[in-house]
C-alpha cells in the first residue's frame, strides 16, 4: 500500500511514523509512505502558502495553487486516480470500519490542512472525502492523519506479525477483552485462574463475556446494532440493573 502526505510538516511524520511497529513495515515493504512539503510547490517568491480569506475573518487560509501543484507531483503520472482525503473537523468521523475499509485501498492521499483551512475549490477540485478523528479542533492536519496511517498501517497483512486484529476492540463491534501478563500476582491482584486452565474454549467463553461487560459499562451505545444471544442480553440487562442500584 502507498500513503503520500500533503503537508507544510512533513518532519513531523518521520518523527513519529518511521518507528516502532509502522517502520518496521515500511522497511518490510508492506507500506509505502511519502511526505510531500506543500511550501515546495508555492510559486511566490517568499514560498507563501496561504493568504487573507475573501468576506474577511480571523486567520489565513491556505491557497489551492501550492497544494493543486503539490498533488499532481504524484498524481500526474498514475493510470488512475488515488482517494485522496481531506483531515478535516467537518469530516465524517474516523473508526475501525473506516481504518479497515481503506487498508483495501492501494494508493490512498492524505490531505493536511493548516490555519483557518484550505481554500474550498482544492476541495471540490481534488479530495473524494474529508475524514475527522473526533468533534474537536486541532492546529493541524497533521496529528489527524498520522492516527489514520497508523489505524489503516496496521490492518495490512504481515504488519502486525503476532497480533490478532480481529478481536481487539472495535473489531467485532465490542470493546476488547482485560488483557494479563507474568506475574501471575501483583499487588495482590491475581490473574483470572480460567486464563491459566489452558482450555481454550473456556478462556474464548470468558473473553466474549468481559468484552459485553467493559462494552456496556463504557460504550453502551455500540450495543445497539449487535445481535446478541439471549444468555448474552441477560449479562447486559444484569450490567445495567447494577450501575441503577449505584
Amino acid at each position: 500500500m502507498r500513503i503520500d502526505v500533503l503537508t507544510l510538516f512533513p518532519d513531523m511524520f518521520e518523527a513519529v511514523l518511521l518507528e516502532s511497529v509502522i517502520g518496521r513495515a515500511v522497511k518490510a515493504g508492506h507500506l509505502k509512505l511519502n511526505f510531500i512539503n506543500i511550501r515546495d510547490y508555492s510559486t511566490d517568491k517568499h514560498k507563501r502558502v496561504d493568504d487573507y480569506p475573501y468576506g474577511a475573518g480571523g486567520g489565513m487560509v491556505m491557497a489551492p495553487e501550492p497544494i493543486y501543484n503539490a498533488y499532481m507531483s504524484i498524481a500526474r503520472n498514475l493510470s488512475e486516480k488515488p482517494r485522496v482525503i481531506y483531515m478535516s473537523p467537518r469530516g465524517l468521523v474516523f473508526n475501525q470500519k473506516t481504518a479497515s475499509v481503506l487498508a483495501t485501498l492501494s494508493h490512498i492521499v492524505l490531505l493536511c490542512g493548516h490555519y483557518e483551512g484550505v481554500d474550498e475549490r482544492i476541495l471540490e477540485e481534488i479530495v473524494d472525502e474529508e475524514i475527522s478523528i473526533g468533534d474537536y479542533v486541532l492546529t493541524g492536519g497533521e496529528i489527524p492523519a498520522m492516527a489514520v496511517i497508523d489505524a489503516v498501517a496496521r490492518m495490512l497483512p504481515g504488519v502486525i506479525q503476532n497480533g490478532n486484529t480481529k478481536t481487539e476492540s472495535h473489531a467485532n463491534g465490542l470493546l476488547e477483552y482485560p488483557q494479563y501478563t507474568r506475574p501471575p500476582k501483583f499487588f495482590e491482584r491475581e490473574v483470572p485462574p480460567l486464563l491459566l486452565s489452558g482450555h481454550d474454549a473456556k478462556i474464548a467463553a470468558w473473553r466474549r463475556e468481559q468484552s459485553l461487560i467493559t462494552t456496556a459499562k463504557n460504550r453502551p451505545d455500540m450495543l445497539l446494532n449487535l445481535e446478541l444471544s439471549e444468555q448474552e442480553k441477560e449479562i447486559i440487562n444484569k450490567i445495567k440493573n447494577l450501575e441503577k442500584r449505584q
